[in-house]
This record gives C-alpha cells, sequence and structure tokens, in this order.
C-alpha cells in the first residue's frame, strides 16, 4: 500500500518514529508494553505534527492498559465543525489483525459503516496508514 501513497503522506509517515517491537496483547507483559510504549511514541510524534502545523484532528487515549482506546474526532465543512467519539479494542491477534475502529454516533448513517458504528475499512474507507 506504501507505494501509492501520494509523495506528503510519504514524508510525513517518514517523521513518525517505527515501531520495532512486534508484540501484541497476548504477548509477554514486558513485550507488549515496549509495543504500546512505541506506540504511545509515535501517537505523540503524530499529534505534535499535526498540532504545528495547525490540522489536527484527534484526539486519543489508552484504556485497560492499552488493550482499548478512546478519543475524539472531528472534520470541519463549510466552516462548521463535526465531531465524534471513537473507539476500539486492541485484538487479540494485533499486530497482525487491524483494530475495528468504531464511530457509534454514526450508526446506520452511511453505508461505510458496521452495526455498532464500525468503519468499513476496506472497499469503502482507505485510510493513510
Amino acid at each position: 500500500m506504501a507505494e501509492t501513497w501520494d509523495p506528503k503522506t510519504r514524508q510525513t509517515v517518514g517523521k513518525i518514529p517505527l515501531l520495532t517491537e512486534n508484540a501484541g496483547p497476548r504477548d509477554a507483559k514486558e513485550k507488549w508494553d515496549a509495543r504500546l510504549k512505541q506506540e504511545l511514541q509515535a501517537l505523540i510524534t503524530y499529534i505534535q505534527m499535526n498540532k504545528d502545523s495547525d490540522t489536527d484532528w484527534f484526539t486519543i487515549q489508552p484504556e485497560d492498559g492499552g488493550k482499548a482506546w478512546k478519543g475524539k474526532c472531528w472534520y470541519v465543512h463549510n466552516f462548521i465543525k463535526y465531531e465524534f467519539d471513537f473507539r476500539f479494542d486492541v485484538p487479540a491477534a494485533y499486530p497482525t489483525v487491524a483494530p475495528e475502529i468504531e464511530l457509534p454516533e454514526l450508526e446506520g448513517k452511511t453505508a461505510k459503516m458496521y452495526r455498532g458504528g464500525k468503519i468499513c475499512l476496506t472497499i469503502h474507507f482507505k485510510p493513510l496508514w
């Protein structure tokens, strides 16, 4: 997928620290904690980059030892700010399986959503990551 990214996206991703610890919630606590530390550092870097360029669009915080996450995301359209709560649980097979992001407020409002407000991450939605 990286080969389809535009140059600006590649440049942005290149500034985010790489995650080298290949561990998930089922692995040893020390390995999972090391992975979480890397995840948090990458998020802090990305959020700070967005704030510095005045393009921040979400806040996020871990819960349950990093096995669940919640936050807010927003989008401004025609000078109106739309803000939504989101959450996701880290799957047991993470990092080989992606989390399912939920925006409960949008459940049933678009074909891009599954039951419970989960975003379809395949054909309908092409994330940057």
